[in-house]
């Protein structure tokens, strides 16, 4: 079986051991194995199998990768432990691929990047500096690497590591914007080798593991066979990404990128209607094993959706294409109510819908509310988790990131926001990218959203393995 390192609630270990957990070794992960080949020095030795970090966190690694093309930074070389020495640094690096020295000195980050690598040959180097949010540069022209020389770089900007120094000309010094000195102090030097972060090796697995949960979906078959087809609601603020979610799955199914259900930016939201979609698979026409529900979004002072509109939809009451009065909850007597709901009729599974932009600033008012509904689906057994939308939004957040969406920082933090805010534990908690601003489909965003869906199907077993005897039907 298969692993891709970004599945995406916080705590899902019991979930992924059905995966193998060599996927890709090291996938973006900011951990180096740079010792596995032989070291340079006896502590380096001693730190063969270490894993080894680097000393940029994780915002000035973003935003060094997002300034040098979107690659990924592989440590190769680590100044502490490998020695302070030019030829264990060119050791390392040696016609590795574009490279980049990263110097670290108090509060300053400087260093060299290396757009053909280190080679036995003239390469250009840019020198950089990196100070809170704001990258400069420099552009130094090309200089001869030589695992003889004693310094890297030229003397516009010279790298000495056995001394610990960085020398610079005026010029430079004015141009990365540093304060005037003859020389930067080294406390620690890296290198890294800067490579595409979907590889075509990586592409082949994430291709894979596509395939794997498409089987995983197609095949799947509630809980005891209670049902054919487990039901699955959508609920959240208007505007979520509700709608978009499902044109999702349904875009996945289909080969292409569909917006059939109505998506809009109206305040009132697009989803006036109650309603049930079955997805078709576009490979044989058969519905698929699960149907997702979407209804009136949930509204502040009297509008959107009613908390009791709400208990009548998860007990079964409620029919497609139902249309909502926020201010009149249907009842029974009225002419669409359905009196003696079936299992099948129920709600299996309820995922909010947050939008992971705004989810920090949701008013007391909507706060409140959610967790109302959440102590109203407690007391019906209803399982319920949380799915937060737009992660590929976030500051700092590039497509790119969507293979390892999961350790993005902003990420994480939106994910402790709303365990924080609105209770659900961390486990519950879901991520996604919808397909709601791109025509074009791609393995990456459909394999975060097959992990999503594929969990709402295990908590829709949850549910209906824990149903009471008297409530089991076909």
């Amino acid at each position: 079986m298969l692993s891709f390192s970004f599945l995406f609630s916080v705590s899902e270990a019991s979930r992924l051991l059905s995966f193998c957990p060599h996927f890709v070794p090291g996938l973006l992960s900011r951990k180096s194995n740079c010792f596995s080949s032989s070291p340079c020095t006896n502590s380096a030795n001693r730190l063969r199998s270490m894993a080894v970090t680097t000393c940029l966190t994780w915002t000035q690694e973003k935003r060094l990768q997002n300034y040098f093309g979107g690659k990924q930074f592989s440590l190769l070389y680590k100044a502490t432990c490998q020695g302070f020495y030019h030829h264990g640094l060119f050791d390392k690096c040696y016609d590795q691929g574009p490279a980049l020295i990263v110097v670290y000195s108090g509060d300053h980050v400087i260093g060299a990047y290396m757009p053909v690598g280190l080679k036995n040959e003239r390469v250009p180097i840019i020198a950089f500096a990196l100070q809170e949010t704001e990258i400069s540069e420099c552009k130094i022209g090309s200089h001869f690497f030589s695992n003889s020389c004693r310094n890297i770089g030229p003397s516009e900007f010279n790298i000495d590591l056995s001394n610990k120094k960085v020398n610079m000309h005026a010029e430079t010094i004015k141009k990365l914007g540093l304060p005037q000195c003859n020389a930067i102090s080294i406390e620690e030097c890296e290198a890294f080798r800067l490579e595409d972060i979907l590889s075509e090796r990586r592409m082949k697995y994430v291709t894979e593991l596509r395939k794997q949960l498409l089987s995983e979906i197609r095949t799947y078959k509630p809980y005891g066979n209670l049902v054919h087809q487990a039901r699955i609601l959508l609920l959240g603020p208007t505007g979520a990404g509700k709608s978009s979610f499902i044109n999702s799955v349904k875009s996945i199914f289909r080969g292409h990128v569909t917006q059939q259900v109505l998506v809009g930016s109206d305040p009132g939201g697009t989803s006036k209607k109650y309603r049930t979609y079955s997805i078709k698979d576009g490979e044989d026409g058969n519905l698929l094993p699960f149907m997702l529900c979407d209804s009136l979004g949930l509204g502040e002072e009297g509008e959107g959706l009613c908390t009791d509109d709400i208990v009548s939809i998860l007990k079964g009451h409620i029919p497609d294409r139902y249309q909502f009065i926020p201010t009149k909850p249907i009842a029974p007597g009225h002419g669409d109510y359905i009196n003696n709901p079936s299992l099948k009729d129920r709600i299996h599974c309820v995922a909010f819908v947050l939008d992971a932009k705004s989810v920090e600033h949701l008013s007391h008012e909507m706060t409140a509310k959610i967790k109302q509904i959440r102590s109203d689906m407690i007391k019906y057994g209803v399982v319920h988790l949380a799915l937060l939308t737009n992660v590929d939004n976030l500051d700092l957040i590039t497509e790119n990131d969507l293979v390892d969406i999961q350790k993005c920082v902003p990420v994480k933090s939106k994910v402790q926001a709303v365990h924080r805010v609105l209770g659900f534990a961390l486990s519950d908690i879901l991520v996604v990218s919808n397909y709601s601003s791109t025509w074009e489909l791609d393995s990456v965003r459909d394999v975060l959203i097959l992990s999503v869906l594929r969990e709402m199907l295990w908590a829709a077993d949850d549910y209906l393995e824990d149903l009471p005897c008297e409530f089991v039907e076909i």
